[in-house]
């Protein structure tokens, strides 16, 4: 859901407008408060979640299959990811998981007090990066933006019609113009963003909480004494967090940066601990959990559903709503998307075994027909 909520302004071509273009709506106002709590309450978050539970996943793959094996599930997470950059939607974060996931073998042998100091050096690294970039004019981010713009001038794209070309985009071969532009533009936000670095430092983290099976013992690990903790820290960090990314509050990219790191770590926290304590305390938690597990078990369906969904929404291919709707429809297009899931997912997994890409990632996998409906 998170994610859905955090791609849909990006989808929608909303983000690609200027100030204000943006204010100009009719729901210029409130979309302006929901922007303050986009930042606040999703902005980071739930990436940095779902890299927590992949390196809960690596930990448990480990205790069942050999190191190859999850190897050869990265190299084709990879080419997934890459076909979904390169063919459906430029925002892939796949491709990213599956280059972090081959990292991860080099770990397994270490002690986990060291494998969370490297996490923690990790997380925090970017904010050194950030202070070069700031005090020192070190950007290792430029020539990856200027192969963006030269990219995007070649397939005719300019700052005048980069927000409308998806919407106007009348055919594929004006869209796949626009993804492979896209592509780079990928490349230079992450390595604007730092991301392989954080994500490898919550990979780590979760992968020393899988290796001792927290999942298992919330009671030990989730506590409401440890949500209070979370909370003092997570509200006023996230707060301070979307003031700058607003411009209401401006002290450097170096504090923005500290600012984003905390808000990222303590406002995840808070929601792992605010959801594992709703699970132990909920009586009716088969209802509605069972639920919530199908829509998991099928993750990366859903998550290029989403994109699909979106491309058939917002772009000229489909029924172009791009750069018509203000934030706020946006956010609540995302949660009927998701809403919309969590019914097809059950719906799909009361007659088959997987989801439709969780079915042929495993075929792939381990090279051997796997049935996918029911008996």
């Amino acid at each position: 859901m998170g994610i859905a909520l955090a791609n849909y302004p990006e989808f929608a071509l909303w983000t690609f407008l200027s100030p204000t273009e943006q204010t100009d709506m009719a729901t210029g106002g409130i979309d302006a408060v929901i922007r303050f709590f986009h930042y606040m309450l999703v902005d980071g978050k739930f990436y940095t979640i779902f890299s927590l539970l992949f390196g809960v996943g690596f930990a448990i793959f480990l205790s069942r299959q050999s190191v190859s094996r999850f190897l050869r599930r990265m190299l084709i997470l990879a080419l997934i990811g890459a076909f979904h950059l390169m063919f459906i939607w430029s925002g892939d974060i796949l491709l990213l998981y599956a280059v972090g996931g081959m990292l991860l073998p080099l770990f397994i042998r270490l002690k986990d007090k060291v494998l969370l100091v490297i996490a923690a050096i990790l997380i925090l690294f970017p904010i050194g990066l950030d202070a070069l970039t700031e005090f020192a004019g070190i950007d290792f981010a430029r020539p990856f933006y200027d192969a963006w713009w030269q990219q995007a001038h070649a397939q005719g794209l300019t700052e005048a019609n980069y927000a409308t070309w998806l919407r106007d985009a009348t055919s594929y071969s004006q869209m796949f113009a626009f993804l492979l532009q896209g592509a780079f533009e990928r490349m230079w936000e992450l390595v604007s963003g730092h991301h392989l670095l954080r994500v490898m430092g919550f990979f780590l983290i979760g992968y020393v909480a899988g290796k001792h099976k927290a999942y298992a013992y919330l009671q030990e690990y989730f506590t409401e004494r440890n949500l209070d903790i979370s909370l003092w820290f997570s509200i006023p960090c996230s707060i301070l967090y979307a003031l700058s990314a607003t411009d209401s509050l401006s002290l450097g990219l170096t504090f923005h940066s500290v600012l984003y790191t905390v808000s990222v770590v303590s406002m995840s926290a808070t929601y792992i601990i605010g959801f594992c304590l709703a699970y132990q305390h909920t009586p009716s938690k088969y209802i509605f959990f069972s639920r919530m597990a199908l829509i998991g078990r099928m993750a990366l369906s859903n998550y290029i559903g989403q994109s699909l969904i979106g491309v058939i929404l917002f772009y000229g291919l489909g029924f172009g709503l791009g750069t018509s709707l203000g934030l706020v429809f946006i956010s609540l297009i995302a949660l009927a998307v998701f809403v919309l899931q969590t019914f097809l997912s059950a719906l799909w997994l009361k007659y088959f075994q997987f989801g439709p890409l969780e079915w042929l990632w495993r075929l792939l996998i381990y090279g051997h027909y796997f049935p996918i409906r029911r008996e």
